[in-house]
């Protein structure tokens, strides 16, 4: 739909709340949204210019359109979470986290049992929950039946059949782990209070029973039970140590829900906590993959939407790290600035942290302590993909690395036989390239690599990667060229976001299947190449051992230096202002220097 025909139909689209939907020419469902505004929100996508290639896609794609008037913004933000659940439209956040959560089920029946479950059953039962790991669960369950006496038997405890004496009571009962209802040994009333501290433990309630336990070993007591009494007291002590275990800041917290999140390109990272009664009950960290340009408060309000209705949560305070536009004004958002709330904050943050390093090294493949046979598969499996002449044991990765304006490093790692060789990293300090030019500085810095190795007779690589678009690419062929090694050395080009191959020349790229080791290789050797350009242009920084382009300019000293950058925040947002705009800051006779100084740079 062109922005054309869409003023046609502008006039037509409600100005109230609601959700909209877009519709291909199949009539397939791309997105689903929510708006304040209808007609102001999707008038936005015909009349702006977006900078992600995808949003521009999707509104080529768009035929007609659908909307749905609701009653408030909170009803539909609902409504547009439902019918992602429902449909998940290509161009809507995905919830990357496709598990069947394990709950504690306190069965429909008389005397109920507990155990995991699965499943959701709608017979009656009351399902406690849900939990992310079923061990955990297995635990907990094992932990309650040490305090709480609960049959473990399938049999039909009904009133008649008990009355009629069909049962005798079992070896759990001797052993002490159930008092025996089959029998008429416990009431129904004292099964149902031993329940009661079963629902107090799963959520974080645990002074509650330990207030119950104490009763009962005073009543002991009085009752000159004290051999009885003492095995409740060994209870009591167990409950409070287990308590001091798991509350992690404060037991004054009320019931609240903290939540972090991690944006690293198109995917997200979200990590909830559970808190109640100051005791974290739940953890769980979710993947998002983002399609168009959400926000990260888009994306966080969306997940925890997903994740309080997922479990069950009743909480009326959000933890968050910023501020979101969430449409409940029952629940409170706080962003804290110290205190417990702030440390629970910053273990949510740990939390996302690890969770996405794991989800990388998994992504990865490390071949350390592999047998010979298991690094020749995978770097067969690599030439087979690229079909290269050779087996590629000797690989080399180069990639440029640069922070506000200041003069630009480049690094090279090495890989033989599938990892690292790290004798033959090589950082380079960039020498013939003015500002920042990263094609220019990828030329130079191949150039200096092979020249380097021709001239001391060193084996050439059998595959060069170039970690960047087909711009640096093809400076870097420029340096093959000039050396005359295009017959000797293979060189391909690795695409920043969409890990797709290319080599020169090409308009197509190669995509390595994704779960395949050769694809893990090359993500461990670009991870690699970037940790170690990062690392190094971060302590050059730190050690001020190279200058930031304006210091370079004659007249303009540190001071001034530190002046524009506190202001401007990066050498390319000065090198943009007008000179008027410069004087100010600066003065006149500095700003000239500046912009004559600049306009020579630009030539």
């Amino acid at each position: 739909m062109t922005a054309a025909q869409f003023q046609q139909l502008a006039h037509t689209i409600p100005q109230q709340p609601g959700i909209y939907k877009y519709y291909d020419e199949g009539n397939k469902l791309l997105y689903v949204g929510k708006a304040k505004d209808l007609r102001k929100r999707v008038s936005s996508y015909f009349s702006k210019t977006f900078t992600t290639y995808k949003t521009h896609e999707l509104v080529q794609r768009i035929h007609h359109i659908a909307f749905t008037i609701v009653g408030s913004e909170q009803d539909a933000f609902l409504l547009e979470n439902s019918l992602i659940k429902e449909y998940q439209p290509r161009y809507n956040i995905n919830l990357k986290d496709d598990k069947t959560y394990p709950y504690i089920v306190i069965k429909k029946e008389p005397f109920p049992r507990i155990f995991l479950t699965r499943k959701k059953i709608p017979d009656g039962s009351e399902y406690l929950g849900p939990f992310t790991s079923a061990g955990k669960v297995r635990d907990l369950i094992s932990f309650i039946k040490q305090y709480v006496p609960l049959r473990t038997c399938k049999l039909n405890l009904t009133s008649e059949n008990i009355e009629k004496g069909k049962f005798k009571v079992c070896l759990e009962y001797h052993l002490g782990n159930c008092k025996g209802p089959c029998e008429s040994l416990q009431t129904a009333n004292d099964y149902a209070e031993g329940l009661q501290q079963v629902r107090n433990i799963l959520k974080g309630n645990l002074g509650s029973v330990i207030n119950h336990f104490k009763a009962d070993m005073q009543d002991l007591a009085r009752h000159l039970l004290f051999e009885k009494a003492g095995e409740v007291r060994k209870k009591i002590e167990h409950l409070e140590s287990y308590q001091s275990k798991s509350v992690v800041v404060s037991s004054h917290l009320s019931n609240i829900d903290v939540f972090s999140i991690l944006k690293d390109d198109n995917l997200a990272y979200v990590n909830y906590l559970m808190v109640q009664n100051g005791t974290i009950v739940q953890t769980h960290t979710v993947p998002l993959e983002t399609k168009l340009e959400e926000t990260e408060e888009e994306v966080l309000s969306f997940a925890i939407l997903n994740l309080r209705t997922d479990f069950n949560s009743l909480a009326n305070e959000l933890i968050v790290p910023f501020a979101i536009d969430y449409p409940d004004k029952n629940i409170t958002i706080t962003i804290p600035k110290g205190g417990d709330k702030k440390k629970l904050l910053e273990l949510s943050v740990k939390n996302v942290a690890y969770f996405k390093e794991e989800i990388r090294k998994k992504k990865t493949l490390h071949l350390e302590g592999k047998t010979d046979m298991e690094k020749r598969k995978v770097l067969f499996e690599l030439q087979a993909y690229l079909q290269l002449p050779e087996v590629p044991d000797h690989i080399e990765c180069f990639d440029n690395s640069n922070f506000q304006g200041s003069y630009p490093v480049s690094a090279m790692v090495c890989f033989k036989d599938g990892v690292p060789s790290k004798a033959d990293y090589r950082h380079y300090n960039v020498k013939t390239v003015e500002g920042i030019n990263d094609f220019a500085t990828m030329k130079e810095v191949v150039s200096r690599r092979y020249k380097r190795l021709l001239a001391e007779n060193q084996p050439f690589p059998k595959l060069v990667i170039i970690d960047g678009g087909k711009g640096q690419l093809s400076a870097a062929m420029e340096s093959i060229k000039e050396l005359d090694l295009v017959n000797r050395i293979t060189v391909v080009g690795l695409a920043k976001n969409e890990e797709e191959l290319f080599f020169p020349g090409d308009t197509e790229s190669i995509k390595l299947p994704w779960d395949s080791d050769s694809l893990k290789l090359v993500r461990r050797i670009r991870d690699e190449v970037h940790r170690f350009g990062i690392t190094f242009h971060r302590n050059k920084r730190s050690k001020g051992t190279f200058k930031n382009e304006l210091e370079s300019i004659p007249g303009i000293g540190e001071a001034t230096v530190q002046q524009l950058l506190k202001e401007y925040k990066s050498v390319k947002k000065v090198k943009e202002k007008m000179e008027e705009e410069l004087a100010v800051l600066v003065g006149k006779s500095k700003a000239k220097l500046l912009r004559n100084y600049f306009s020579r740079v630009e030539k």
